[in-house]
């Protein structure tokens, strides 16, 4: 009796630190929020042990080679942030010369900040279509806006504007804010939106308050 042949299944390699450590780089790189390290072991493809070895490496590298930035583990997860010991230098660098003019990069990012606060950074980028990590950043140091509590599902930082918000753009208070169509390109979808969770929208579809 003639046996039919069975499929051979070849399973690939675990990868080596070695080959972990330029990937976790470029997945922490264009990372919004701190990821937890299993989150990443999945998304190499590797167990959590060796890639939290592999994290915790790369960590002390940039530690003895004495990187102008540094790879934490915050919050349940790794994320890279500038030293303690650089903020003065940035700051000074982004509040002087030509880096005092915010970008439209900028101007959109603390747009759609403005007119959806508290709202992540995974939103804003959803809204915007790019990552915001960087234009988040120098609002942030720029005081324009601040981190203020965590999103209930995803435990993300919210973003809201500050009062020296209000006082740049000579307003007292957020309801005076001007309908944001003029000031960002294909906003009507946006507006939209603000109407619906200015008013609240209840499970018939009916819009009420809350």
């Amino acid at each position: 009796m003639t046996q039919e042949p069975q499929d051979i299944v070849v399973e690939e390699p675990l990868p080596t630190a070695e080959d972990l450590a330029p990937r976790l780089e470029a997945l922490l790189l264009v990372a919004e929020e701190s990821v937890p390290a299993a989150t990443l072991a999945e998304a190499v493809g590797a167990p959590v042990p060796l890639t939290e070895e592999v994290l915790a490496g790369l960590a002390t590298f940039y530690d003895e080679t004495g990187r102008g930035f540094q790879l934490r583990n915050v919050g349940g997860g790794w994320r890279f942030s500038t030293r303690p010991e650089h903020h003065e230098l940035l700051s000074r660098w982004v509040m002087e010369g030509q880096a005092n003019r915010l970008t439209q990069a900028g101007l959109e990012t603390l747009a759609v900040i403005a007119y959806l606060q508290p709202v992540s950074r995974t939103r804003v980028s959803a809204v915007r279509g790019v990552n915001v990590e960087s234009a988040v950043r120098t609002l942030l140091a720029r005081d324009l806006v601040t981190e203020d509590g965590q999103d209930d599902q995803t435990g993300a930082s919210l973003l809201r504007t500050t009062d020296y918000f209000l006082e740049r753009i000579g307003l007292t208070s957020l309801d005076d804010l001007p309908p944001i169509a003029p000031r960002l390109p294909d906003a009507s979808a946006l507006e939209a939106e603000l109407a619906q969770l200015a008013g609240g929208t209840d499970t018939d579809g009916q819009v009420g308050n809350d």
